[in-house]
């Protein structure tokens, strides 16, 4: 039971690591008050990578932005190693 409750929290962060993405992305359209990048970051470092990455590819928002690119692929780099990681230490 503790797995789907696990699943469901990284399904929703997912979630609204896209739609932040898509509600920044149109503000920028729209010359409007923006989310913060730390905003963004924070929501990739809780679980959200995987939704931060395909919202950034889809939306084509913040692709060239430096440091923030960096600094997402490198949340998105650290997580894929601990769970892979993880997944190793308890197939062994």
């Amino acid at each position: 039971m503790l797995w789907l409750l696990a699943l469901l929290s990284l399904i929703g962060i997912n979630a609204a690591a896209v739609a932040a993405f898509a509600i920044d992305k149109r503000r920028a359209i729209e010359g409007e008050w923006r989310i913060a990048e730390s905003t963004l970051l924070t929501l990739a470092l809780i679980g959200g990578s995987p939704g931060a990455l395909w919202a950034r590819a889809r939306f084509r928002h913040k692709t060239r932005k430096q440091p923030f690119a960096t600094q997402l692929d490198l949340i998105a780099m650290i997580q894929s190693g601990l769970v892979f990681g993880l997944a190793a230490a308890f197939l062994i």
